[in-house]
């Protein structure tokens, strides 16, 4: 299908765009009516800004106006074509007229017209793919269509499109230099042969001039002085057409690498800087597109085989200027210009596309193995890979990479610590075309660190890995130092730092700007590019995002305004201090540590409630009773507990005895979830039935079972494993007045777990919320399969006779 074919189907609003792009100057008429011809003759190699081909633009104009001429004339003299054949007529006019002595001009219009309308067209494709895709995402899984419409955006394959057509127009200017660069050296080398024989002419007129006037030497004499004359004119055009020409190629090579080094802007400050962007985000759960580099890439190496061509090209004009010496009164020669700055390009190309594919942890804890990857963009169009770059690997503070910004060489052998295995070789892969190298063995032995301020802590304090090479370019003609910093690293050496160090990493790839002095931060920003980083991380650890209520709530706690009636604080800005270092109202941790806890608990034990939807996790106590307490007996949800970090709190209304109440019981952390999972422990407590608001309770945490199996033979040791039971005192039967373990032997010798007092849990040594608020859940010992003796209860009983060791659980025993 043509071009035009396309343009017209087109919606409204795409072809207003495109009918904005005509006008007098050249009719949407003939551009209909010579769609097919159009397309075909207007060539992207036809330079229309270069004058010497004005002779060439006149015949295509005349070409066209035949063109226009017979369709006019063929079209019948109806009443729907009057109209038509009339502006076609008025058109042939006006082009006579207006553009009969600047044919370019309109050769210019058109291809700007034909431009504009190609443009248009593949945006409006890219939109309508990827209108097609939102609504299959939207069938298929339509809780992830917007981070998928994120990255499936027409946006993406509009700027691919654009750059590409870019490139292209690029390498046909730069294939029609070289075709100059050779005419002119065909023209400089007639010259020299010319010159030769002009030459000799005027030798033979010398020797002439020593002879005899006789006639024959005076006829022969006028015979050489004519030939000299034409020989001289021949000279004088060769002169003038060498000259005109080396003016329009320095001209057309001045054009191109201006060009070029607009696009390269475009490729490596705007699409590149935004990769790295995206690189970052990345570290707090965003989604990060790799194929893009891929297209990056694809755009570095055409760059670079651009940039090097027309150095070269520059290089031969200089050449070609030298082996012919001719300079006109004020000519400027702009060639050592030009030289300069393509390869100040060439240098900013290599030295920019030296990236770190793969990020090192940003928490780094020592003597512990990482991993990390280098890649070089275009090192397969300049031929890097002949001479496999060595990269080499540092650890540097925070000083240290302001220093190496200031270009201070000094810092490139400093180092804040010791790396193992930080030296590689890069390797060219030609399936994939990529010259990069992978350490996947390194580990920091030792860090030095800064003298702390204030406040500071250890897991302030950033870092950076450092990665240095050598490359050589044209066979060692050029050769280029280059280095590339990785994202901020914080360094601990205990796990418990762990929490604080991902506050740390956390903000600043949240909030760092481009072009920051490493690694500065804003101490303060809005609520809502908070709310927006947390909802990022927490999406992308637990597998759903958060609701505008928990992100209500994650406001009132981040700004302690538990008492307030503030709705919206999207506007109100959260400090770092308020994020990770002021413990929240009465209590010892910051809203961090119980943002993190709360993450860590959901993505390593609940992930799948969490997802299902089950857990509502971020609600207040008050507000999880006034929920609970209008809905049936046995109803119950679960929310994350206030004063306990990583607590779980399952709240539900029932009645003891005493009338209907909300009761609470004590929060689970993630060592009571390893010892029995969330839904065992809900299947335990018969007497909760309903999950808020009205879901039966099976149906939502059945699949999270894990049933017991009676006559479970004893395991390889002799041991029959015993089974934990979640019971609460005082609740053991259910709404209907059942109880709730019938199965479950009921005599003094069965082993109880320890009192809730002395449970080893860290969600019973908590003390900072009223323990009476809360029930204890304790474990019941179920020896299944194993039928205790009977015994009269009334019979005398002498524990001398008793090993108690054999009533105890096998973790208690003494071997």
């Amino acid at each position: 299908m043509s071009l035009w074919a396309k343009a017209q189907h087109l919606g409204e609003e795409a072809l207003q765009q495109v009918r904005a792009a005509y006008g007098d100057h050249f009719p949407i008429e003939v551009r209909h009516f010579l769609a097919g011809w159009l397309e075909e003759k207007m060539w992207p190699d036809f330079d229309p800004e270069n004058p010497s081909y004005e002779h060439y633009a006149a015949e295509l104009v005349q070409a066209m106006i035949n063109e226009l001429e017979n369709k006019a004339s063929t079209m019948a003299n109806t009443d729907e074509l009057f109209l038509v054949k009339m502006k076609l007529n008025d058109s042939i006019t006006m082009f006579k007229t207006r553009y009969a002595n600047n044919n370019l001009a309109l050769v210019r219009i058109i291809k700007h017209c034909l431009s504009s309308d190609l443009k248009i067209v593949q945006q409006y494709e890219s939109a309508s793919a990827s209108r097609m895709m939102e609504h299959q995402q939207q069938i298929i899984q339509p809780q992830q269509q917007p981070q998928m419409m994120h990255n499936l955006g027409s946006a993406l394959e509009a700027t691919n499109a654009e750059i590409t057509t870019q490139i292209e127009y690029l390498r046909s200017r730069t294939q029609k230099t070289a075709e100059d660069c050779r005419h002119i050296e065909q023209q400089q080398e007639s010259f020299a042969i010319k010159y030769h024989e002009c030459t000799k002419v005027n030798a033979q007129l010398q020797h002439l001039a020593t002879q005899p006037r006789t006639p024959i030497n005076l006829a022969a004499e006028a015979k050489w002085k004519q030939q000299k004359e034409l020989l001289e004119n021949m000279l004088s055009q060769f002169v003038a057409s060498v000259l005109q020409m080396r003016l329009q190629l320095s001209d057309q090579l001045k054009e191109t690498i201006s060009l070029l080094n607009a696009l390269q802007m475009r490729v490596l400050d705007e699409e590149l800087i935004h990769w790295k962007r995206e690189q970052q985000l990345a570290g707090n759960g965003a989604s990060h597109v790799q194929t893009n580099l891929d297209s990056i890439q694809d755009w570095c190496d055409a760059l670079a085989e651009l940039v090097w061509t027309n150095r070269q090209q520059v290089k031969e004009a200089e050449r070609l200027a030298a082996k012919l010496a001719l300079e006109p009164p004020g000519f400027v020669n702009i060639l050592p210009n030009l030289l300069n700055q393509a390869t100040q390009m060439l240098s900013s190309l290599v030295t920019s596309t030296f990236i770190i594919e793969k990020q090192p942890p940003q928490v780094m804890k020592t003597n512990t193995r990482f991993s990390s990857t280098v890649r070089l963009l275009v090192g397969g169009k300049l031929n890097v890979h002949m001479n496999p770059p060595q990269v080499k690997v540092s650890i540097i503070s925070e000083s240290q990479a302001n220093s190496l910004l200031k270009n201070d060489k000094n810092v490139k052998g400093d180092s804040s610590g010791e790396i193992l295995n930080n030296t590689g070789s890069m390797e060219y892969h030609q399936a994939t075309r990529q010259l990069s190298v992978s350490f996947r063995n390194m580990q920091l032995k030792k860090i030095k660190r800064a003298e702390k301020k204030g406040t500071e802590s250890v897991m302030d304090e950033k870092f950076a890995l450092l990665f240095q090479s050598q490359f050589n370019v044209g066979g060692g003609e050029l050769v280029f130092q280059v280095w590339t910093l990785s994202l901020p690293v914080v360094v601990i050496v205990h796990g418990n730092q762990e929490p604080h160090a991902w506050a740390t990493v956390t903000w600043d790839n949240a909030f760092a700007e481009a072009g920051r002095p490493p690694f500065t931060v804003p101490e303060k920003v809005p609520w809502h590019a908070v709310a927006e980083a947390l909802n990022m991380k927490f999406k992308s650890s637990t597998g759903r995002a958060l609701t505008e209520d928990n992100l209500r709530f994650l406001g009132e706690k981040a700004f302690r305004a538990g008492n307030s009636n503030i709705q919206d604080y999207s506007s109100m800005l959260l400090t770092w201090a308020q994020f990770c270092k002021e413990p929240l109202q009465e209590r010892n941790f910051t809203f961090w540590e119980w943002f993190y806890s709360v993450m860590k608990v959901t993505r390593e034990h609940l992930r799948g409630p969490w997802t299902d939807g089950s857990i509502l996790g971020f609600v207040r106590k008050k507000q999880a009773e006034e929920m609970i307490s209008s809905c049936p007996l046995g109803t119950f949800l679960l929310r994350f507990s206030d004063s306990e970090l990583g607590g779980v709190v399952i709240a539900w209304y029932g009645n003891q005895g005493n009338g209907p109440a909300v009761s609470m019981l004590h929060p689970f952390t993630s060592k009571d979830f390893s010892i029995r999972s969330l839904g065992d422990r809900l299947s335990d407590l018969q007497y909760l039935t309903t999950l808020y608001p009205d879901t039966p309770k099976d149906n939502a945490f059945s699949k999270y079972y894990n049933p017991f199996r009676d006559n479970q033979p004893p395991q390889k040791n002799g041991y029959v494993m015993p089974v934990l039971v979640t019971h609460v005192p005082g609740w053991d039967r259910l709404p209907n007045g059942m109880p709730s373990y019938p199965s479950t032997p009921q005599n003094m010798f069965q082993p109880q777990s320890p009192e809730g007092s002395v449970r080893d849990t860290p969600s019973v040594v908590s003390g900072v919320e009223n323990p009476a608020s809360y029930l204890s859940a304790e474990y019941e010992y179920d020896y299944m399969g194993q039928d205790l003796p009977a015994m009269d209860e009334n019979a005398p009983i002498d524990l001398n006779s008793f090993n108690f060791s054999d009533f105890m659980p096998q973790n208690y025993k003494q071997e």
